[in-house]
Parts: C-alpha cells; structure tokens; sequence
C-alpha cells in the first residue's frame, strides 16, 4: 500500500490526490456540492422562464423551452462567474462552463421537466397555485437525486464538474 505524499501539484494531480482520498471514488458530497450549484443556476433559469411565460399568457410549451433555455444560460452563467474571477477570459470561461456543466443540466433538465410533465395538474398551475410550488420542489428533489450518481461518476473521471476545481 503506498503512502500518500502531501506535495504542491498542479491541477491533474489534486483530482489523484482527492480521488485517493476516497478510496478509489469520489464522495458523494463533492458531487452533492456540484449537484447543487447546477441545480442553483437550473432553479433561477426555470423560475424565471415560468414567470415570464405566465406573465405572458404563454402556452405551456413556450413556456417551458424559455424555462429550459434559462435553466442552461444561468447554470452556466454560475460557473462563468467562478472561473472568469480565477482570471480566465470570456472564451476560456465559456469553454470551462460548457464542459463542466452540460451533461449534469441536461439530466437534471430532463429529471425536472418529466416530473413536472407527470405529476397531475402541474402543467397548468400558475404561479399563484400552491400545485406550482410543490410539483416544482418536488421536481428540483427528483432532480437533484438523478443528476448526483452522474455527477460523482464524471467527477470520478476528471469530467463535468471536475474541470473547474482547478480555478478554485
């Protein structure tokens, strides 16, 4: 068994170092806290984009690809504003963004969107309606549940979220 050494690294090396740490895998709370912070940008995109096309007297389907279309500007608008405040510039930021944040909003995209699709009355609850409310809660949890094992497994890999650890 190899002992670990505690030395400066650069940024490939820290993921090793982190992935030693856990036996083998990444912990289920460094992919929580990733979860997390792309279910952040996804909530505020989402939120934004029903209260728009509800103000608007939408249809449910414009309403909700503005809802999906805000989920993925503002998730990636998080990550940009970490990385941008770490010295990257715009394209770089962007191209970090994209690829630590794409796969996990997709998934939890798709996780949200089915379960408010699926849950009785949801898809016409306005804003005033507690069925709003609780049918979009429920839908962030489902969310957050699919999209945590994803993200663990990418991170695991040096994938999605991994990528930005570098810039912290």
């Amino acid at each position: 068994m190899r002992q670990h050494e505690h030395t400066q690294s650069g940024p490939h090396e820290h993921q090793d170092h982190d992935h030693e740490h856990h036996g083998g895998t990444t912990s289920w709370s460094m992919a929580a806290q990733a979860t997390l912070h792309c279910l952040t940008g996804c909530a505020i995109g989402e939120v934004v984009g029903m209260a728009i096309g509800t103000a608007l007297a939408w249809h449910n389907v414009p309403t909700m690809i503005l809802a999906i279309v805000l989920a993925f500007v503002f998730g990636y608008s998080l990550t940009m504003r970490g990385v941008l405040r770490a010295g990257l510039d715009t394209r770089s930021a962007l191209r970090v963004a994209l690829a630590a944040d794409t796969v996990s909003i997709t998934i939890m995209e798709l996780a949200d969107n089915a379960t408010i699709v699926v849950f009785p009355g949801a898809m016409d609850a306005t804003l005033s309606d507690v069925l709003f409310w609780l049918s979009l809660a429920l839908s962030f949890v489902v969310a957050f549940l699919v999209t945590t094992p994803v993200n663990r497994w990418m991170i695991g890999r040096g994938k999605g979220h991994a990528v930005v650890h570098q810039y912290h």
